[in-house]
């Protein structure tokens, strides 16, 4: 209320009389004629001497001005500011990805269409990404599990199936399939705990009655290529994240498909901001990999 009132000194102040303020600030003559003597009354000071239809500033009133023309330019500013997040020509959207092989493109046409919102993208296993959304460290986030939470809005942007990936020079190279059975004689390379394609080939095997002869545990997707390349061991790998390399043979999984699915996610309850909404909308429909 003190904010309308002291609006409404600052337009009489400027324009002279009640008649004109209440015009440019479109409201009625009665409400600025309110307004004013609620203001005075309530802190009994004595902001306008009255004289015939004009009204001019007193000592105290000339002493407030200042202070209410400050008040009055920061209202104008905090307005062209919340306009500008609303039209997306200012402001920060967080997003955090198991991979920027899923959500890359959907960034790139987020920044073309909205180049004054500035983008930060982290990456991270599926487990940790969905806890930096649940911590408000990130706006949206991708993973690969499913989360049944009543908190959060989910959709599937992706379908992807996991490959056996070997150097040129391994033995299984030369062929265009290899059943999980032929697994068991070589080293397997996995990813860290809370990967969700660690999880799936570890479920597979168990499903397929297959240990394999050794297994090594590599930290990162980018690691687990590097490890490859280096004729390590073998590893299962989603098919948009197997790189392009003549080093590296890619085989279909025999008798199995399996398929790591990617979600999208946000806080349901921030699920209606500008900045979150227009990427949402942004983001594709689920496609699966071919490999």
């Amino acid at each position: 209320m003190l904010v309308a009132e002291l609006k409404s000194f600052y337009a009489v102040a400027r324009c002279g009389t009640v008649t004109k303020a209440a015009a440019q600030l479109g409201v009625s003559q009665p409400t600025v004629t309110a307004q004013l003597r609620q203001l005075e009354s309530r802190y009994g000071v004595e902001l306008f001497h009255r004289q015939g239809r004009g009204l001019h500033l007193s000592e105290a009133g000339r002493r407030l001005m200042p202070q209410v023309e400050k008040l009055v330019q920061q209202e104008t500013e905090i307005e062209f500011r919340l306009r500008d997040a609303s039209d997306l020509r200012e402001g920060l959207l967080r997003i955090g990805a198991t991979g920027p092989f899923y959500i890359m493109e959907t960034v790139q046409r987020y920044n073309q269409r909205y180049p004054g919102v500035d983008l930060v993208l982290t990456i991270g296993n599926s487990q940790s990404m969905l806890q930096a959304l649940h911590d408000y460290r990130i706006e949206v986030a991708t993973s690969s599990y499913l989360m049944q939470d009543a908190h959060l809005y989910h959709r599937q942007i992706a379908s992807d199936p996991l490959r056996i990936v070997v150097h040129r020079s391994h033995p299984l190279a030369s062929r265009k399939e290899a059943s999980l059975q032929d697994l068991a004689h070589y080293t397997l390379l996995l990813r860290e705990p809370g990967s969700m394609t660690r999880q799936l080939t570890e479920q597979a095997l168990q499903e397929a009655g297959v240990a394999p002869k050794r297994v090594l545990e590599i930290g990162s997707r980018e690691s687990i290529r590097q490890a490859v390349l280096f004729n390590l061991g073998i590893s299962l790998i989603p098919s948009r994240e197997i790189p392009a390399h003549t080093e590296l043979a890619t085989l279909a999984v025999a008798g199995a498909e399996i398929l790591m699915h990617e979600y999208l996610y946000c806080l349901r309850e921030r699920q209606p901001a500008q900045l979150i909404a227009r990427f949402l909308e942004m983001a594709p429909a689920a496609t699966t990999g071919t490999g």
